[in-house]
């Protein structure tokens, strides 16, 4: 097939490298312009751009995949199908009637669940247990396409959403192949697919930093889910109160786990064998400290412990160095 990729994030690749190793003709690979230089670092990284230079294949990145001209660029490739995935733009008619197929894309869940930018995010956020891929033909409704392909997948209990985005974007590409030969095959009356549900619809917003603040009110289930899906970006935060007068310090929370004083089973849970004293006359208020050695910080419903945080301007430290410097009082009231 005569197939044309557009995709810029690291979660398309694994499908691109299977798609270009299984003989199909990659006429051009689409990604997003790179964004204006604001530091020294560079631009950001484009890890599908990366791909196809190594490749030695033909690159373009378009303002708009919508604009005249790259809807005119697209005719004159005349590609059999367009296969999106990570792309950060939405396909408009003209753009999807270029190829002869249609388009399909990649999705990081089990569609219609999670339709949006950040559907591997949102799913631990919501402490899902399971989640998947969807591979669908496209429409230019977003994600609203039939299904051609599905996967689904455990989420471990300690997973990030970083890791299980890497994680997704392998077991998507199987069904990736399996939905190029569906199309590869069609007769182009046949209905194809599964149509999604309307009323299963639910939406996976993009991220935002203000999001990434720590709710001590929720469970310490939740809130060990959000600390894993606010990771790598934009990671949550907390308010640690300083000396009086002194603005609190924002604290980066890294790494947690579940806290029970009781042994429930639960592989994720650890036992408190050194607390100072029980829980029974412990403060009931969340968000509060209550061990001066362990980050055990109370949550709407049990414990949670910090275990790698980083403070503003600081290094990435354990929970146990920060103590040792800062030298809280129990019932220290994190905000």
């Amino acid at each position: 097939m005569r197939v044309v990729l557009m995709g810029t994030g690291p979660f398309a690749v694994p499908a691109f490298e299977a798609i270009h190793n299984h003989g199909h003709h990659v006429e051009r690979v689409l990604v997003r312009p790179l964004p204006p230089v604001k530091s020294r670092k560079g631009p950001p990284p484009q890890p599908v751009r990366e791909w196809a230079e190594s490749k030695q294949l033909p690159i373009l990145s378009p303002d708009s995949i919508n604009s005249d001209d790259s809807v005119r660029t697209l005719m004159q490739i005349q590609p059999d199908l367009l296969v999106v995935c990570d792309y950060g733009q939405i396909l408009g008619d003209a753009a999807l009637a270029t190829a002869t197929l249609g388009g399909i894309n990649l999705h990081g869940s089990l569609l219609p669940r999670y339709r949006g930018a950040a559907p591997v995010q949102r799913a631990l956020l919501a402490g899902d247990e399971i989640t998947g891929i969807s591979v669908i033909h496209m429409t230019p409704k977003l994600d609203g396409g039939p299904i051609l392909a599905s996967a689904q997948t455990p989420i471990t209990e300690s997973e990030t959403s970083g890791e299980l985005e890497d994680r997704l974007s392998h077991l998507g590409v199987e069904p990736t192949l399996t939905a190029m030969t569906m199309l590869d095959n069609w007769d182009r009356v046949s209905e194809l697919g599964v149509r999604q549900d309307p009323e299963a619809v639910t939406k996976a917003p993009r991220l935002n930093k203000k999001e990434a603040l720590i709710n001590w009110n929720q469970t310490s289930k939740q809130i060990h889910c959000f600390i894993r899906g606010m990771q790598p970006w934009p990671i949550a935060f907390c308010f640690f109160p300083t000396a009086s007068g002194k603005a609190p310090l924002r604290i980066a929370v890294k790494t947690a786990r579940v806290v029970d004083p009781v042994s429930t089973g639960n592989p994720e849970s650890v036992e408190i064998a050194d607390t100072q004293g029980d829980f029974s006359d412990a403060p009931s208020d969340p968000g509060t400290l209550l061990h001066r050695n362990r980050m055990l910080i109370k949550t709407g419903d049990g414990v949670l412990e910090l275990l790698t945080i980083q403070p503003a301007g600081k290094r990435e430290m354990t929970a146990e160095e920060f103590l040792r410097g800062y030298q809280p009082e129990i019932g220290t009231r994190l905000s």
